[in-house]
């Protein structure tokens, strides 16, 4: 019976870790479905810290968020790898991305067209191109 009540209390605590590394920890008792999408994906992300992996993936975490609810996501997602969470993370969205991630890979169809830091990987012209659209690579070139 320890056992158990040790194994609980522990998963509690985890449980209050992650959401206090979220800053979720007024909405604890709050029905998911009373959450807006936002709220909902780092609940997510809570969810998966909760169970103390060594690495958390996410995929496509930004996926249904608008610009504002992006970079909220990808405030909380610096400070849980500022914190020294490892984290794999796949997403379209650059700027969640490049400010997320310290080493950053860049798929195009499958086939890798830059590696690096972001500051490297944003002016890369191929992601550029690829990512950010022609336009951006004309403002890229020109400065």
């Amino acid at each position: 019976m320890r056992e158990n009540l040790a194994v609980a209390a522990r998963g509690t605590a985890a449980i209050q870790r992650a959401l206090a590394l979220l800053g979720l920890e007024a909405l604890a008792e709050v029905m998911a479905t009373d959450l807006s999408q936002a709220k909902r994906k780092l609940v997510g992300v809570a969810r998966a810290l909760a169970a103390e992996p060594r690495l958390i993936c996410l995929d496509e975490p930004a996926a249904g968020l608008d610009s504002v609810e992006s970079a909220e996501l990808g405030r909380r997602l610096r400070a849980l790898v500022d914190a020294g969470t490892s984290m794999l993370l796949i997403d379209h969205d650059m700027s969640l991305v490049l400010g997320v991630c310290d080493d950053v890979v860049v798929l195009d169809f499958g086939k890798v067209i830059a590696h690096g830091p972001p500051e490297v990987v944003r002016g890369d012209p191929a992601v550029i191109t690829a990512y950010l659209g022609s336009a951006a690579a004309e403002v890229a070139e020109a400065t």
